[in-house]
């Protein structure tokens, strides 16, 4: 490779490069004309590359296992690549309805107050955690509300804890239908009650609602072709590839991206859906469609195109209104991502897919399916097929791609780089391509299984719940993955090391090799998907976070105001010196609650209490966590910092 070769293959990409650098900083991204104009011409520079690739990388027609690999990969790359442009074109717009909100106050405080139905939906989780999401739900700001706990796990217990915090419990005598058969129980048994509601508020059991859940999502229900209001998940702590690369103050929760930026880009083409928690529904057009449907796991994202096929559509308010539990372990990651596909793989087969002829959806909503569709059925296969397709070349000599490292670079890179960076202005650096691509690795196998089972066989599946709690304090190896992509890494480290020790056939192979180049490459990365399957000890029951707040503390009849470091709801620390020595009674006014706590111990600049653990000081406690602001989402990626975590991940 030439010092000149190399710069003339570069020149596109960088010459790419400096356009955007140059009129990014000009352009507004919550203008849908700049929006257009990136997405545009990516589509442009990808339409560029996909010519070249179809057109003078396929390996010559024959049989052939160059040929067989190559038409194999090339498929599940245009597929993968129709992914991406689609997912482009729905973020060429977005809507914010916080200002829809505010102008809507009035007109819901001169209207009656609608009755509201709060279903908790349990099966198997913990009191704590139950505890927590029932006293928020008892302690939003509306005025005429109901709690239910809708109890698939028929506990005695909770339904004593139900009754002591003041909500409704239902159970049923069976689990037919999941959580859509739960929530139809519960339909069924408010819809006979001489006091219907006019709305249904849906909470999983983790999810704790803030105090102006609905009156915030209520605001959107003047319009009356607005049967959904959803609002995004957050999460208290972070998830496992976080936890496990030791990232979670440096990269936002893998949720954010979708959360935040694709789901008000969805909404802006009218295009948004209902994704279970943290939404309030429309009774009437909801009994209308029979309730939830319950032929899809993903019974949320159904009952959308349900009522859409009646006029009733979904909106989406980008506000935090609930802070929940992101799955605490791989598995719990992995089962999760998994339903996901296959409920949506049981929707495409369904009549409300996106090919259906039965179905009355929309020209919009079928292109949404498609673009779901093809993420769940193209991104993670050809993610996959990428693991091995350099390896194949240098172990094998199956050349699956007939191109050299120059050439595709410089039809490649220009496309590569605009988008990326589209991508990035979109999301306000909520997006790093290679953690991305190690946490789609991780979900990968399961997400293979579940598009074919659920397109092969899409009826007859149970729902597999997301276990949220348990003892979280040993270190864990995901066995079953890390082998799986120890072998993939092992795999290409061979390919390199036969590449500069055997040079087997017969090539000049250095640095500049495209199957070289791309081993290396899928090397870190699985590198770095390896160390996400042993799992990090937490050894905190609740999350801890950083605060500067004033709190006013009485001990021995006089107060004084401290300055909080940290806080969590079992528990804070405060700076200065304390009031008294360690197993001192103190009170802590916190956003107006007064709550019983004890000097734990002394700290350097310093001191620790513990809240009182009564009920009556859980539920004071709790209100005011849920009310402040103390869980801050990180919303966008740090990449110096995200290296630095990884290395003292790796090196530790």
């Amino acid at each position: 490779m030439t010092g000149g070769g190399l710069l003339e293959a570069l020149s596109p990409g960088l010459l790419t490069l400096g356009c955007c650098l140059l009129i990014l900083p000009w352009l507004n991204s919550e203008r849908p004309l700049a929006r257009a104009i990136m997405v545009t011409v990516a589509f442009l520079l990808l339409t560029r590359y996909f010519a070249w690739r179809s057109t003078s990388t396929i390996p010559p027609l024959g049989w052939s296992l160059d040929f067989a690999v190559g038409i194999v990969f090339f498929v599940a790359e245009a597929a993968a690549l129709l992914a991406g442009q689609l997912n482009l074109f729905f973020l060429s717009r977005f809507t914010n309805r916080t200002p829809e909100v505010e102008a809507n106050k009035a007109w819901l405080a001169a209207e009656p107050c609608r009755r509201v139905d709060v279903f908790i939906c349990t099966y198997n989780e913990e009191a704590p955690i139950l505890e927590r999401t029932i006293i928020g739900a008892t302690g939003l700001n509306y005025a005429n509300y109901r709690v239910w706990v809708l109890d698939d796990g028929r506990r005695p217990w909770l339904r004593r804890l139900s009754e002591r915090l003041g909500c409704r419990y239902l159970t049923r005598p069976d689990n037919a239908g999941a959580k859509a058969g739960n929530i139809n129980h519960a339909l069924a048994h408010v819809a006979r009650l001489p006091d219907l509601p006019e709305f249904i508020a849906i909470l999983d059991a983790d999810f704790v609602p803030m105090p102006d859940f609905l009156y915030r999502a209520m605001c959107l229900f003047r319009d009356r072709s607005v049967g959904i209001v959803q609002t995004p998940q957050h999460f208290i702590n972070p998830d496992p590839i976080q936890t496990n690369l030791a990232a979670a103050r440096v990269w936002p929760d893998e949720q954010r991206l979708f959360f935040d930026v694709l789901m008000p880009a969805k909404d802006a083409w009218g295009a948004a859906f209902c994704c279970g928690t943290s939404s309030v529904i429309r009774f009437e057009p909801l009994m209308r469609i029979g309730g939830f449907p319950t032929d899809s796991v993903t019974e949320d994202y159904l009952v959308t195109l349900r009522m859409k096929e009646i006029g009733s559509r979904t909106v989406y308010l980008n506000e935090r209104l609930t802070v929940g539990l992101a799955p605490e372990g791989l598995k719990e990651y992995i089962t999760q991502r998994g339903r996901w596909c296959l409920g949506f793989m049981q929707i495409a087969r369904g009549r409300s897919g996106p090919l259906s002829t039965t179905s009355r959806l929309a020209f919009i909503d079928r292109l949404s399916l498609i673009d779901s569709f093809l993420h769940w059925t193209s991104v993670y296969p050809a993610k996959l097929l990428g693991l091995v397709v350099p390896g194949l070349y240098l172990v094998f000599g199956i050349r699956a791609v007939n191109a050299d490292l120059l050439t595709l670079l410089a039809y490649f890179l220009p496309f590569f780089i605009w988008h990326s960076l589209t991508i990035t202005w979109i999301s306000r650096g909520r997006s790093l391509a290679i953690i991305s691509d190690v946490a789609q690795f991780i979900a990968a196998p399961a997400i293979v299984k579940a598009v074919v089972t659920g397109l092969l066989k899409p009826q007859g599946h149970k729902f597999k719940v997301t276990a949220k709690g348990g003892n979280r304090d040993r270190r864990f190896v995901e066995w079953r993955l890390l082998r799986l992509y120890a072998c993939a890494l092992a795999f290409n480290l061979a390919g390199i090391v036969i590449a500069f020790l055997v040079h087997a056939h017969g090539d000049s192979i250095a640095y500049g090799d495209l199957a070289l180049a791309w081993s290396w490459y899928n090397s870190i990365v699985l590198m770095l998907v390896c160390f996400v399957c042993i799992e990090q000890p937490r050894r905190r029951k609740a999350e801890r976070f950083e605060t500067d707040e004033a709190v006013q503390i009485a001990a021995d009849g006089r107060s004084r105001i401290y300055r909080l470091a940290d806080i969590s709801i079992t528990g804070a620390r405060f700076r200065g010196e304390p009031p008294g020595p360690a197993g001192s009674l103190i009170k802590c006014t916190l956003r107006g609650q007064t709550i019983d706590a004890t000097i734990v111990r002394p700290l350097p600049g310093g001191f620790a209490v513990k809240f009182d653990d009564g009920l009556n000081a859980r539920i004071d406690m709790i209100r005011s966590f849920y009310a402040g602001d103390y869980i801050a989402s990180i919303h966008a990626v740090e990449p110096a910092g995200v290296g630095k975590a990884v290395l003292s991940r790796i090196f530790r």
